[in-house]
């Protein structure tokens, strides 16, 4: 197949096609990844792990230390304010 079939309106079948099985494949891989993280969580709130802290820690690790320190700062100006 020559570089001129393969074109139709300007756009590279071949590649595009190739483009789009590529990200279906990654999507079906995050949704298996998805799903295994779903039965981590459920292993954890089974063994008495609260996972709503859970989500919240994890969250806190991936953020930068001056990020965290930050927020934190502000949680505590906040909960002052409101007396809470």
């Amino acid at each position: 197949m020559s570089e001129e079939t393969n074109e139709i309106g300007g756009i590279a079948a071949d590649r595009l096609r190739s483009l789009i099985e590529r990200i279906e494949r990654l999507e079906e891989e995050k949704k298996a990844i998805s799903s295994d993280i779903r039965d981590i969580f459920a292993e954890a709130k089974s063994a008495g792990f609260d996972v709503k802290i859970m989500r919240a820690v994890i969250k806190l690790r991936k953020m930068n230390a001056a990020d965290r320190d930050e927020q934190e700062f502000l949680l505590e100006t906040y909960r002052k304010a409101l007396d809470i």
